[in-house]
């Protein structure tokens, strides 16, 4: 599968994902009219985007890879520089990217101008033409021309912070949910939970190999801009509902969940997308421990969080608390930031580094404050993968810390991370010495030493595809792992080496072992 491909004019940024408990602090201010979510009015300006090839790969085409690689940093000056034409794309990139004000007829030559203002797409004065909303080119996985709606403005964070303050603001894609998104286990099934939805990017994905698809918001603004982004990318329906959490699904079960949430650990509840409303990392907490409930057997729940780093607590076993009963899990931290790093790059992306010096200040040590009394000392984030597994005696949990490159799409990887620690549950020494394997694709083998040495001082497995993983091995191990190719048991591979190194083969299958569940369970070896 094809990582996604998507036009933005920014960097690292959030999804909305608005969904904290109710009470005024939930309601969004918002009062900016949307267009109308009528199907038909989608698909005639759908048709009229790509017959224009407003598309990430026209896009790409029309800006060129510097143009289109400054638009992902928040920098907009090479794309108006490369849309001085009066051609229909052109006009289409300064209406929906750039969100210029353009003349009547030039509008009217690349868009079905009276229906999209009819349906409050655009405003039209009778002289200029503007967008209402947002909309971005996003490529699908397999090659579909897909379109995300946000608020105008809003498609892009980062550094430069969204450019608004209003607290129910939609934001469009940015790095959290791509990456969410491309970890996805993807498989046919009947049930799909897109839990915050926001600009409905999971849920655009999640109807292409699921059934049925629910999509919640506490933000009922999110919702219908969900329901824009589905009808002008022709997706199928999702039932849409409002609420937080697992409220409006209650007693409902499903076979997938994704949630992008509002993790940041804050001060408060300033902005719907990001700001859960509740004490600390409490609200990813919660998300976790209640999903368990709401899966079918075999389902799969993922999530992005954040999760506190607290004085005196292993982090690892705080992520082990969450885990519900009856579910395996798989918890990778990607990144941690200390305290001071993590203020700061939130309150960049609320704009506040632009406000008055003073407010800044004062937001900033309340935010220190905050972590003061919870004892935290840095905060870290990365993702969390649950599977329904009540079946299992003992469920497998595994919680490490992962910063280096990855490959997405990972979905297929996730989804064989657990296959694999079925195996290994299933088959204890003997019977995993009984059993075959084969060398994962893409794993070469690293020697580190002196130049000359006969030996090498280390041995390194590396893999070049999925997690892209390192690691050290002894010259058994690396010599066992050379040879699986399926056609051998692990006991006669191990025999061999041992008449090879002139070691006592009983011994050699004893100590073996361990090594060996080491590389499956990492993805080195697979079960053959």
């Amino acid at each position: 599968m094809q990582a996604a491909r998507y036009a933005t004019r920014a960097g690292p940024f959030r999804c909305a994902a608005p969904h904290r408990r109710g009470g005024d602090n939930g309601r969004v201010s918002t009062t900016k009219p949307l267009p109308s979510t009528d199907r038909a009015g989608a698909a005639r300006l759908r048709a009229a985007l790509l017959a224009a090839d407003f598309t990430a790969d026209g896009l790409l085409d029309l800006l060129g890879a510097p143009a289109y690689a400054a638009l992902a940093r928040s920098e907009t000056v090479p794309a108006v520089r490369a849309t001085r034409g009066d051609g229909a794309l052109e006009t289409l990139v300064r209406l929906f990217l750039l969100q210029d004000a353009l003349p009547h007829d030039r509008v009217a030559k690349a868009l079905p101008l009276e229906q999209a203002v009819a349906q409050g797409w655009l405003t039209d004065d009778g002289e200029q033409v503007r967008a209402t909303v947002d909309v971005r080119p996003y490529g699908g996985p397999g090659g579909e021309d897909w379109f995300i709606v946000s608020d105008l403005g809003c498609a892009v964070g980062g550094a430069g912070g969204i450019g608004s303050k209003d607290e129910g603001v939609v934001l469009g894609v940015g790095g959290a949910s791509t990456t969410l998104a491309g970890i996805t286990v993807r498989r046919p099934l009947d049930s799909a939970l897109d839990l915050g939805t926001g600009s409905g990017i999971q849920a655009l994905h999640a109807a292409q190999h699921a059934t049925r698809v629910t999509a919640t918001d506490l933000n009922p603004r999110a919702l219908r801009i969900t329901a824009l982004t589905l009808a002008l990318s022709d997706a199928p329906e999702a039932d849409l509902r409002e609420g937080s959490l697992f409220e409006p699904v209650a007693d409902e079960t499903y076979d997938l969940i994704v949630s992008n949430p509002p993790f940041v650990i804050s001060p408060g509840a300033r902005l719907t997308y990001r700001d859960g409303g509740m004490g600390g990392d409490d609200l990813c907490r919660t998300l976790v421990q209640q999903a368990g409930e709401r899966l079918n057997e075999g389902g799969y729940a993922q999530f992005l969080a954040n999760w506190q780093h607290v004085e005196g607590e292993d982090w690892t076993e705080r992520l082990r608390s969450w885990v519900p009963r009856g579910c395996d899990a798989w918890i990778v931290q990607r990144e941690v930031q200390d305290i001071t790093q993590y203020a700061e790059l939130w309150l960049r992306d609320a704009g506040d580094h632009r406000s008055d010096p003073a407010a800044y200040a004062a937001r900033y040590d309340a935010w220190l404050d905050e972590f003061e009394a919870r004892k935290t000392k840095a905060v870290g984030f990365g993702w969390i993968t649950l599977r329904k597994n009540a079946e299992a005696a003992q469920p497998s949990v595994t919680v490490e810390e992962w910063p280096h490159p990855v490959e997405q799409p990972l979905g297929e990887v996730v989804e064989a991370h657990f296959t694999r620690l079925d195996h290994l549950r299933a088959h204890d020494d003997a019977a995993l010495l009984a059993g075959h394997f084969r060398l994962a694709e893409g794993v070469v083998q690293e020697q580190v030493g002196l130049p000359g040495a006969e030996d090498p001082e280390h041995v390194v497995l590396r893999q070049h595809r999925g997690m892209r993983r390192a690691t050290k091995v002894d010259t058994i191990g690396a010599g066992f792992a050379g040879v699986c190719d399926g056609s051998m048991s692990a006991g006669r591979i191990l025999d061999a080496i041992a008449q090879l190194v002139g070691e006592d083969p009983v011994l050699l299958r004893d100590r073996t072992p361990a090594q060996i569940r080491m590389l499956v369970e990492q993805g080195f070896l697979e079960p053959a």
